[in-house]
């Protein structure tokens, strides 16, 4: 089967919610359809984001959301599953914490006809009824280019990956690293994971701002990890070296707008769970989705940090 991939703009994003509004009012039986939506970890501010976004959805369409916290934990997270295949549920959504780890729950889900919607991050090795994420790949070329240009194609750089086994994390790494092949001037001297922390982003970058001192840049990807290796820079940040982070959180924005944190490829979190609930709902109802939805990214400087703060 030929697999259909989308981008919402601004105007299907309007018609969808239309469309499901109208779809699901009370008079089709919305008001008892249950949804499950496992989050990877409501200890980042992004995925708070993507929850308070699901929650709107889910209370506008009339439907029971049920929200469990994974809290970073592969094994929780496949306890959540089961529980919510148990429950009777229509449709679950799932946030992994890791996109292999998470096959076998989603298979039990898949064997008891339940629908999936994987939400941020893929899920490896099962069926889900769709993806919906922001586009990685493509913000991953973006950030590459943005400090490459930044630092005019020559420097050395130091890159803070997310959690190995996410999508999310392999998807960012390969399209800077695509980005970058366009800047042979531009050096990556050190990459190591962070796991998308604050603390690890702090503590990795210090040590390796002990082996790499004289770096120009770094690019963290998530803001968490950037507000970490912001702190571990100290006053060189957004002076003598340009940090790029990815997500677009409040935090994140704050700092893009103090300076201390040159860029920030900006995600739609909000919209995330949004679309999430809306396709979990259409799943449950037999409705036919596309199998690919990619949320676009922006690149967020001071330049036009406002439009996205105010």
């Amino acid at each position: 089967m030929r697999i259909k991939q989308i981008t919402v703009t601004a105007a299907a994003i309007a018609s969808l919610a239309l469309t499901a509004t109208a779809c699901n009012s009370g008079s089709d039986g919305s008001s008892d359809l249950k949804v499950g939506l496992s989050v990877s970890t409501l200890n980042n501010p992004f995925f708070v984001q993507l929850k308070a976004g699901a929650q709107a959805e889910a209370k506008k369409e009339g439907v029971s959301l049920t929200v469990a916290d994974a809290q970073n934990d592969a094994s929780q997270q496949a306890n959540q599953i089961l529980n919510f295949t148990s429950q009777n549920v229509k449709s679950i959504i799932i946030n992994p914490v890791d996109s292999d780890a998470v096959g076998p729950s989603v298979k039990a889900a898949n064997d008891a006809d339940i629908p999936v919607v994987a939400a941020d991050r893929t899920v490896n090795k099962a069926t889900v009824a769709t993806t919906v994420a922001s586009d990685n790949v493509e913000g991953g070329k973006l950030a590459a280019k943005t400090i490459a240009e930044q630092l005019g194609g020559k420097g050395t750089i130091l890159v803070l990956q997310g959690t190995s086994g996410t999508s999310a994390a392999n998807e960012r790494g390969q399209g800077f690293a695509e980005g970058l092949k366009a800047y042979p001037g531009i050096k990556v001297v050190a990459s190591q994971p962070a796991d998308f922390d604050r603390t690890k982003g702090l503590d990795v970058t210090t040590n390796l701002l002990q082996a790499h001192p004289d770096v120009n840049g770094i690019f963290a990807q998530n803001d968490e990890m950037a507000l970490g290796a912001i702190k571990a820079l100290g006053s060189k940040a957004g002076k003598t070296v340009k940090v790029v982070g990815f997500d677009g959180t409040p935090d994140g924005l704050a700092a893009v707008k103090a300076g201390t944190l040159f860029a920030s490829v900006a995600q739609q979190p909000e919209l995330l769970g949004q679309l999430a609930v809306q396709n979990a709902v259409n799943a449950a109802k037999g409705k036919k989705i596309d199998s690919t939805i990619k949320v676009p990214v922006k690149v967020v400087t001071r330049d036009n940090v406002a439009a996205f703060t105010s």
